[in-house]
C-alpha cells in the first residue's frame, strides 16, 4: 500500500514551483493506476488544509480555492483515520530513529494503515522505517 506526504499535494497546488508541480500532479494519477491501494492519511489532509488556510490568509488563494483544493484531495484516495495506537507507536519511532514529532506521527499512521511506500521529500529517501520505505517523487 502507498501513502503520499503533504508536501507532494502542496507542490501540486503550488505554481511557484513548476518543476515539482508537474511531478506532483502526475503522482496521484500514477498511483490510481497501480494495483496497490493508496491511502490519504488524516494528518496529511489536516496539514494540507492548514497550508491552504495560510495561503488564503495571505491572499494567495481564495476561500473557494481552499474548499476546491481540499475536496479534490479528499476525493483522490480513501481516508485513513488514526487510532490512539498511532501516538504510542510515534513515540517509539521518534526515539529509535531521532524523528520529529510530525514525521514520527506520519510514519506511525503509515504503519497502522499497512502502508509500505511513503512518497515524500521530507524524510531520508530510500530509508525503511520498520515497514515503511520513503520514496522521493522529485528525485
Amino acid at each position: 500500500m502507498n501513502a503520499v506526504d503533504t508536501n507532494v499535494f502542496v507542490y501540486a497546488a503550488d505554481d511557484y514551483e513548476p518543476v515539482k508541480q508537474a511531478k506532483a500532479v502526475k503522482l496521484p494519477d500514477q498511483l490510481v493506476q497501480t494495483p496497490s491501494e493508496t491511502w490519504l492519511l488524516w494528518q496529511v489532509a489536516g496539514e494540507f488544509l492548514s497550508c491552504m488556510r495560510r495561503w488564503e490568509s495571505t491572499g494567495r488563494i481564495s476561500p473557494a480555492d481552499v474548499e476546491a483544493n481540499i475536496r479534490d484531495l479528499l476525493a483522490m484516495f480513501p481516508l485513513a483515520l488514526p487510532t490512539q495506537n498511532v501516538i504510542v507507536l510515534s513515540l517509539d519511532l521518534s526515539s529509535r530513529f531521532s524523528l520529529s514529532h510530525w514525521d514520527s506521527m506520519l510514519l506511525a499512521a503509515c504503519i497502522e494503515a499497512g502502508v509500505d511506500a511513503l512518497y515524500s521529500e521530507d524524510l531520508d529517501v530510500a530509508t525503511t522505517y520498520d515497514t515503511v520505505t520513503v520514496i522521493n517523487p522529485f528525485a
